[in-house]
């Protein structure tokens, strides 16, 4: 049902999507899938808060206790891997965002926050520490999230000026490399 649902709100967003349309994909009768989630916005709820799983699973993954350079790397790995293999996700994100996160801003200002400032802290550690160059942690996090996952959200974009799309497995090491370094260099890091 959730895959079903992402897969329509990622195309046709909240409001074109219809609850008819999601239960054919998934497969079911509307009464079927209206007992699980009784609207259309409780269903579209619960399919943002898995792609926040998902999509945030890697920011956890940075933890204090690693090697700066190795934690950002394989988190910058993660994020555009994501981007290829769950693009929907990052569309639908991005689509709930641009209208000013109507049904989602709960969520962004209470456990997203809260992880952000987590990982905040971790760099503001690892800069006094003199492990990364200083820069505002917010904007770095702001700034990986948004190369990454530019290679969802428009794909279609990149593929018009490359000819290419990360699932060129040259084209994905190529982008991953490519943004390790500008990420690393920023922060005095190899």
């Amino acid at each position: 049902m959730l895959d079903a649902a992402l897969e329509i709100f990622s195309t046709l967003g909240l409001h074109g999507a219809s609850i008819d349309q999601i239960a054919e994909r998934a497969g079911l009768s509307k009464t079927n899938l209206l007992y699980y989630f009784p609207s259309k916005d409780i269903l579209y709820v619960a399919v943002l808060r898995r792609v926040l799983d998902v999509w945030l699973d890697p920011l956890k993954a940075l933890d204090a206790r690693s090697e700066p350079a190795e934690a950002l790397r394989a988190y910058i790995r993660t994020k555009i891997a994501l981007s290829r293999d769950e693009p929907q996700a990052s569309r639908l994100f991005c689509l709930e965002i641009v209208q000013g996160a109507p049904l989602l801003r709960l969520e962004l200002e209470g456990p997203l926050r809260a992880l952000v400032e987590t990982k905040v802290a971790v760099l503001q550690d690892w800069m006094a520490e003199g492990r990364i160059a200083r820069h505002d942690p917010y904007h770095l996090i702001f700034s990986i999230w948004a190369i990454t996952q530019h290679y969802a959200d428009f794909a279609t974009q990149v593929d018009a000026i490359t000819g290419r799309s990360l699932s060129d497995e040259a084209f994905f090491e190529a982008t991953v490399a490519s943004t390790q370094r500008l990420i690393l260099a920023s922060l005095n890091l190899s």
